[in-house]
C-alpha cells in the first residue's frame, strides 16, 4: 500500500512565520481553556480573548468551534496516522490485513476514549463535518484497502463507512460514559462485527 495513496493530515503549504505563530497562540488559547475549564468552554470569542487577537482571526483560521477544536487533535492524529501508515505491525504494514484492519480500529477506540470530551465537543459543534475532514478520510480510505485486501467481494467503501460509524463521538460517549461500557466490551464489540458474515 502506498503512502500516496491516503489524504494524510498535515500537508498543507508551509505556512509565513507569522500566520504560524498566530495559529499556535490561537491553539495555545483553546488548549487552556480545554484544560481549565473543558472543551465546552470553547468559543470563538473567549479563545480570542485568551490569544489576544481580533476574533477574526480566529474565524479566518479555523472557520468554526468544530474546526478549531479538530485542530487542536492534530497532532495526535499524525501521530496515529503515521503509526498505521509506517509503524510496526500489526497497526502498520507488514500483518495480513485482517490483524491490521483489527488493530487499527482497537487503536481508534483507545483514541477516541482519550479524547472523547474535545471530540463530542467538535461534534456537536458541527454535527457531520468529520465525514469531510482530513482525518476521517484517511481513515475510511485505509479501512477501504485493507478490507480490499482482505474480503474481495465486500462492497469495501460502504462497510468501512459501517466500521467506523461506531466511533462517531457521540455514539462512543453513550456507550463508554453513559452505558459504562468498558473499553475491552468495545473491543470485543468490534472483533464481533469484524467476524460477522464469515463463513
Amino acid at each position: 500500500m502506498s503512502r500516496t495513496e491516503l489524504p494524510v493530515t498535515g500537508q498543507a503549504p508551509p505556512e509565513r512565520a507569522d500566520a504560524a505563530r498566530n495559529r499556535r497562540r490561537i491553539l495555545d488559547a483553546a488548549a487552556r481553556l480545554v484544560a481549565e475549564q473543558g472543551p465546552e468552554a470553547v468559543t470563538m470569542n473567549a479563545v480570542a480573548h485568551a490569544a489576544g487577537m481580533g476574533v477574526g482571526t480566529v474565524y479566518r483560521r479555523f472557520g468554526d468551534v468544530s474546526g478549531l477544536l479538530l485542530a487542536l487533535l492534530d497532532e495526535d492524529e499524525k501521530r496515529f496516522q503515521e503509526a498505521f501508515l509506517g509503524g510496526p505491525p500489526p497497526l502498520g504494514p507488514g500483518a495480513p490485513p485482517e490483524e491490521r484492519l483489527r488493530a487499527f480500529l482497537h487503536t481508534l477506540a483507545e483514541r477516541l476514549s482519550a479524547c472523547r470530551a474535545v471530540m463530542g465537543a467538535a461534534e456537536a459543534a458541527s454535527p457531520g463535518a468529520r465525514y469531510g475532514s482530513g482525518a476521517y478520510l484517511t481513515m475510511h480510505t485505509h479501512v477501504s484497502l485493507l478490507l480490499r485486501q482482505a474480503r474481495p467481494e465486500a462492497d469495501a467503501p460502504v462497510l468501512a463507512h459501517l466500521l467506523l460509524a461506531p466511533f462517531v463521538p457521540s455514539l462512543f460517549e453513550h456507550l463508554t460514559a453513559e452505558r459504562e461500557v468498558s473499553a475491552d466490551r468495545v473491543k470485543a464489540g468490534i472483533d464481533a462485527l469484524l467476524g460477522a458474515g464469515r463463513t
